[in-house]
């Protein structure tokens, strides 16, 4: 368990998510990412909080097969105080037939405003997603209160570790400028600059290489 100034007493630990937790990731990360530039140029402002809940309680519905896809830093109480999506090698792209299942359910969440420029993020996203094999993150969120207190960094690490002894490579976008020097302090790299069309934010892709046993990255 970690202890630190201003964590909840008893610290927290890193597991993955329960199926009973969904609700609970998904108004974190909601909580997390209520100002991400990215989210508010999709999301309406007239109940952005509940919408951004919505996306990722579907987002964690199309994650949960895939083992250990959903993890947390929790209390031995079991609040939750930061989350992460991952996607294992050759599982970060969302089958068509899972696209089409869940349009409904994306119109409700982005309205007719918000659909067209949810579809150009993916569009984009997608057409700048390496092919080289990787685990890839598309979602990290500490709570409210918590930021820069290690909770994130931790979470990650876990992972990271794990990617390091299989010598496999590690992907995400950041959505936020300011959340570059957090990725780089773990090991990523900013790759490209990828600017949305129709006037939207831009999103930084970043890769991590594997740690070599003395601590180089392999590439």
């Amino acid at each position: 368990m970690n202890t630190r100034p201003g964590m909840p007493v008893g610290g927290y630990g890193i597991r993955p998510a329960r199926p009973t937790e969904s609700a609970a990731v998904a108004a974190l990360l909601a909580r997390a990412f209520a100002d991400d530039p990215v989210m508010a140029w999709m999301v309406p402002a007239v109940g952005r909080e509940r919408r951004i809940a919505r996306y990722f309680r579907l987002s964690q519905r199309q994650q949960r097969p895939r083992e250990g896809a959903v993890r947390v830093a929790a209390t031995a109480e079991g609040r939750l105080l930061a989350a992460a999506l991952w996607s294992g090698p050759g599982c970060w792209k969302t089958s068509t037939v899972q696209e089409v299942a869940a349009l409904p359910r994306y119109a409700r969440i982005f309205g007719l405003r918000g659909m067209p420029r949810a579809g150009e993020v993916q569009n984009t996203l997608h057409e700048a997603h390496p092919d080289t094999p990787h685990w890839y993150l598309p979602t990290v969120g500490t709570d409210r209160g918590l930021q820069g207190m290690g909770v994130g960094s931790a979470l990650l690490r876990q992972q990271l570790d794990r990617c390091d002894r299989l010598g496999q490579p590690v992907y995400l976008e950041s959505s936020n400028v300011t959340n570059i020097p957090f990725y780089e302090g773990l090991g990523f790299r900013v790759i490209d600059e990828v600017r949305l069309p129709g006037g939207g934010p831009t999103l930084w892709p970043m890769w991590r290489a594997p740690a070599a046993p003395d601590g180089r990255r392999r590439g």
